[in-house]
């Protein structure tokens, strides 16, 4: 277990954030969906060695579905088993279920969560807002770097900035995400 424990550890320290890009028509509120919480994590397990599978098990009246962290050694890493009922017994509702439990085995797995609840948000100051020029000298800065913890570093720093705003820290993931895939390339 020691080499999936020390991808892991390395992966989990580059995560970003599942950032809350859907609307809950029923609730009005914002949640972070399957893709965000895949987009959140999986460069950084990639990037270590760590491949990200989720399978499904037979159920009756749902869904169960096991978080799995296949490394390059051969190691692997379970999260457990979790059971999701199917709200109603037809493929929509067994859809349901199975994206449900998948978004929340995986943040289970990865020790992630939304990067802000509602109630956090709505009683929060509002932050100044972000300057345009401040956000490209970032960007800059993170295509510029030449090694993993420059990129780090960089990545880091540029999310601070980006001071809660969405859409800046949307594009520096992005760019931090060019960056890997560039560094990948030329390698």
């Amino acid at each position: 277990m020691n080499k999936i424990a020390t991808a892991l550890v390395k992966a989990q320290n580059q995560f970003g954030p599942a950032l809350k890009s859907n609307t809950n028509p029923h609730f009005r509120s914002k949640y972070a969906d399957l893709s965000a919480c895949v987009e959140a994590v999986v460069d950084a397990l990639n990037a270590n060695g760590v491949f990200l599978m989720q399978q499904t098990s037979e159920c009756l009246d749902g869904v169960i579905v096991e978080t799995l962290f296949l490394h390059e050694s051969g190691e692997s890493l379970s999260s457990g088993k979790l059971h999701v009922p199917a709200a109603k017994q037809d493929p929509q509702g067994y859809g349901s279920a199975l994206t449900y439990a998948r978004r929340y085995s995986l943040m289970a797995a990865c020790g992630i969560a939304p990067e802000d609840d509602d109630g956090n948000a709505a009683s929060r100051k509002q932050e100044p807002k972000v300057s345009a020029q401040l956000m490209a000298d970032h960007l800059a800065v993170i295509d510029a770097t030449t090694n993993k913890e420059e990129l780090q570093t960089a990545y880091a720093a540029a999310y601070e900035a980006c001071n809660g705003d969405q859409t800046w820290q949307s594009r520096v993931m992005a760019a931090k995400a060019a960056r890997i895939k560039k560094a990948k390339e030329t390698t």
